[in-house]
């Protein structure tokens, strides 16, 4: 399948350059940026994280891991979760569970992004299908969530 018709219409609206781009069939952005061979730091993993009775995506880069500490400091919280598949695959609908792209705005979801991913020139990022993916540029990814959350999120993978 190609990438969801949600999705494109929602980067057609925002009027940004994106290009779109088919590859194998990968389950996770460490595997895609292998695919795809670029640097794991500009190939972005959504994360949908649950706290105080809200979900929020988070976006990180490939070569990291959430930093929990620094997440929960950042949204003033003091208990954080990784939603489940179930409430996934129930509330984001029209998307691959692994493939969620990291636009807050097709849900009604904050976006949370690391900014190690905003200090690159350009992203690829997850696109609704596991295999397909989203070239764009972080001041256009900026451009398109104008609510985005901003911060140091991640901490390199031990």
């Amino acid at each position: 399948m190609a990438i969801p018709k949600k999705v494109i219409k929602f980067l057609e609206s925002a009027k940004v350059n994106y290009k779109t781009i088919k590859h194998r069939i990968v389950y996770n952005a460490f595997d895609k940026a292998a695919t795809l061979r670029i640097p794991q730091k500009i190939s972005g993993k959504t994360l949908v994280i649950k706290y105080d009775g809200k979900f929020v995506l988070v976006l990180i880069p490939a070569n990291k891991n959430l930093d929990k500490v620094k997440f929960k400091k950042i949204s003033k919280t003091k208990k954080i979760d990784f939603a489940k598949e179930s409430w996934i695959r129930k509330n984001l609908k029209g998307v691959k569970v692994g493939a969620i792209p990291p636009f807050g705005g097709l849900w009604k979801l904050p976006t949370f992004i690391d900014r190690a991913l905003l200090s690159e020139k350009k992203v690829v990022l997850n696109s609704g299908e596991n295999n397909w993916s989203i070239e764009i540029s972080s001041g256009s990814f900026k451009k398109l969530i104008p609510d985005l959350v901003i911060g140091s999120l991640s901490a390199r993978k031990k």
